[in-house]
């Protein structure tokens, strides 16, 4: 409703992370992606082993000071374009109605949905007794809108059914939360994240040789002991077997797979868990098992995303298709399978699904849009048509001063106009380069960057769809 309080709960990277006042990431990635002593370039952001799901000792603590407003990466898990214009998305607020929800970004998803508790309770109090002032004439009294972008919303939803939030929720939004989990967390965690994944051949990312190596032992290290990462393992049957028809879960142990410690794989499934638990033992007590807030889920549909891995006898493989028998898509980073609440909504067309990436899940035009229809109480079934919707191939993570490659894939894109453009924050954007027939059905273009942060925007025509990335360039020299 209009006059209820709107809270925004980021995903990963979404808070910035400071220490002294200084961005501990940005400094962090920086010295990474540099080559600069890789090792210790994220010793700043590690946790202590085993943490669990407490808080971290005042050497380790770090402090959220805001959204992120400019785009960011943390390269083989997930990008995110920032969150500069997402109070503008939901409409005309008053003053005081939205209260953003930063949080560190590495800790349990448990801890933070505590704390996510304590700002709900004090920013409704502090709304409730100033609503009277915009909304003299509303029907009832404020509640809560969630809007959850990511990891967000696993937050969001902990929140919600196991530290008794539904009692003040109206609505819980979710934008590409991994409600099941996201494979390519397990890349991430095995140290394979950066770098060609080995897989089925429809993965195509940049080789970084010796420079990915260091890269992604680097991340590894980092990865294990943030509880936050091993929370986003997928729970679905996600582990394919040669030689074996039916797919396995993570948790086989008959099946495990190598490099990705067995605690993180637990907890994973332990935090899932408990939340169905709680969802279950609450649906008893709803009058017809009917949740007393409404979901909304808006997901991504159009770009290749990794669904699983393989354990082939010589190393890990990683799939964008679990079985041939059905088309696999998300949005680069969630499989459309786990963005979609199927814990509150029966059917997949109760989902709201588009064509954007995973990173510009928060700031699409039609996202805005449905956000402030769904704040205003009314039906947002704008679903996007799948024909007109375009899938990208990008990697997440090149060299410097070389050239790579952006494949698109999707029906008449050769009468579309398929442009690119890369562009780095304060620079002025160069001319749009032409994306040409690949050979094999799809488009390719060849872009090339100095080292840094870039944002790749590719757009088409007839209809108009435009979709953004981001991409790490990393130096070779140092």
């Amino acid at each position: 409703m209009k006059h209820d309080l709107v809270v925004f709960v980021p995903g990963i990277l979404g808070s910035r992370l400071t220490r002294d006042g200084r961005d501990v990431w940005n400094q962090s990635r920086q010295a990474l992606f540099s080559l600069r002593r890789p090792g210790r370039a994220l010793a700043g952001l590690a946790l202590p082993p085993g943490i669990g799901d407490e808080r971290p000792e005042p050497g380790c603590a770090l402090v959220a000071d805001g959204l992120l407003k400019t785009p960011d990466s943390l390269p083989g898990l997930l990008s995110c374009l920032g969150y500069p214009d997402i109070r503008a998305a939901l409409g005309d607020l008053a003053d005081g109605q939205y209260a953003p929800f930063a949080y560190d970004w590495r800790l349990s998803n448990r801890l933070t949905a505590r704390d996510l508790k304590a700002h709900v309770t004090r920013e409704l109090t502090r709304w409730s007794e100033r609503v009277d002032t915009y909304y003299p004439d509303r029907a009832d009294e404020p509640k809560v809108i969630l809007v959850c972008h990511s990891m967000g919303g696993l937050v969001g939803r902990y929140y919600l059914e196991c530290l008794g939030g539904r009692e003040t929720a109206r609505t819980l939004v979710t934008l590409g939360t991994p409600h099941r989990g996201a494979a390519k967390a397990v890349p991430f965690l095995t140290g394979n994240g950066v770098g060609p994944l080995v897989g089925d051949g429809r993965i195509r990312s940049a080789g970084l040789g010796a420079a990915g190596r260091l890269v992604n032992e680097s991340l590894r290290e980092l990865a294990v002991t943030l509880p936050s990462v091993a929370q986003l393992l997928p729970v679905y049957e996600a582990v394919l077997v040669p030689g074996k028809e039916r797919r396995r879960s993570l948790d086989d142990r008959r099946h495990s797979v190598p490099d990705l410690p067995t605690a993180l794989v637990r907890d994973a499934f332990a935090f899932h868990d408990e939340f169905e638990a709680a969802r279950e033992t609450n649906r008893r007590t709803d009058p017809g098992g009917r949740l007393p807030y409404r979901v909304h889920s808006l997901g991504g549909m159009a770009h290749p995303t990794v669904h699983g891995v393989i354990l082939s006898p010589d190393k890990l493989r990683f799939t964008t298709r679990l079985d041939p028998d059905r088309p696999w898509s998300g949005d680069g980073t969630v499989p459309r399978d786990s963005s979609f609440a199927g814990w509150a909504l029966d059917y997949e067309d109760d989902g709201i699904w588009n064509g954007y990436r995973h990173a510009d899940m928060a700031g699409g035009g039609s996202v805005g849009h449905q956000l402030s229809v769904i704040r205003e109480g009314r039906q947002a079934r704008d679903m996007l048509a799948g024909d007109e919707e375009f899938g990208l191939d990008v990697p997440e993570c090149a060299l410097a001063g070389e050239p790579f490659e952006v494949f698109a894939t999707g029906p008449g894109l050769a009468e579309r106009n398929l442009r690119a453009t890369l562009t780095r924050e304060g620079e002025a954007p160069p001319a749009p380069v032409s994306f040409a027939p690949d050979g094999d059905g799809g488009m390719r273009v060849q872009l090339e960057g100095g080292p840094g942060l870039w944002t790749l925007e590719v757009s088409s025509e007839r209809p108009r769809r435009v979709c953004r990335e981001v991409i790490t360039l990393v130096d070779p020299t140092g």
